[in-house]
């Protein structure tokens, strides 16, 4: 869990350093292009497995506006949630029983298409509404005393999102802040935990090119 959080830091670090040393840049990557890196924070619904909100996670997007309003992109993001679960008994095998205590882990790392519809482009303020579509790859994985075990799946990922650019210097990358929601078909069995279905509302806060 440390290692995903320095990650998550390092890469924020690095696109704000990015935004320090583009300030001469021109506010947008090019006049019909787009890019966004942004930390998440975002919230499980109903998961059954771990379901507590967090801020693991960051999302990179870019993408060419084919027309005045119409943008066609990719995107890339990941996100770990974490709940801790006290002792109980679990079944092991065919006979055997484990008594402990576990910290259960969700990873998701959904990528693919990003579309989206944009107002006001040139402006200060550039509202939008976007999906994404593509695959996600999402890992269960339970901790207990020394141990780990895990179950990796993959499903369908799709994302509706609103938000909006916020350019507020003549030059240089603006601010980008968006609100989604996910679903991912992933399913997956881990002891007497079900996953049928990843779904989150999210939040994302980052840098605009």
């Amino acid at each position: 869990m440390k290692t995903l959080k320095y990650i998550s830091l390092r890469a924020f670090a690095i696109a704000a350093l990015a935004l320090v040393f583009a300030m001469p840049a021109k506010a947008q990557m090019t006049d019909n292009g787009y890019a966004n890196i942004d930390w998440q924070f975002n919230f499980p619904l109903s998961n059954h497995f771990a379901d507590k909100a967090s801020g693991w996670g960051m999302n990179f997007e870019g993408g060419y506006f084919l027309t005045s309003n119409f943008a066609l992109g990719g995107f890339l993001a990941y996100h770990s949630n974490h709940e801790y679960f006290s002792r109980q008994t679990l079944p092991v095998g065919e006979s055997g029983s484990l008594n402990t205590d576990q910290q259960h882990t969700v990873f998701q790392l959904p990528f693919g298409l990003a579309t989206r519809y944009a107002w006001n482009r040139g402006g200060a303020f550039q509202p939008y509404v976007g999906v994404k579509l593509g695959a996600q790859y999402a890992q269960l994985k339970s901790t207990f005393n020394a141990f780990e075990t895990n179950k990796d799946t993959w499903g369908f990922y799709v994302s509706p999102e609103i938000g909006f650019n916020v350019y507020p210097w003549a030059y240089g990358p603006g601010l980008h802040f968006a609100a989604y929601y996910s679903y991912g078909t992933n399913k997956g069995d881990l002891f007497t935990y079900s996953v049928d279905g990843v779904n989150n509302l999210g939040l994302r806060i980052g840098i605009a090119f």
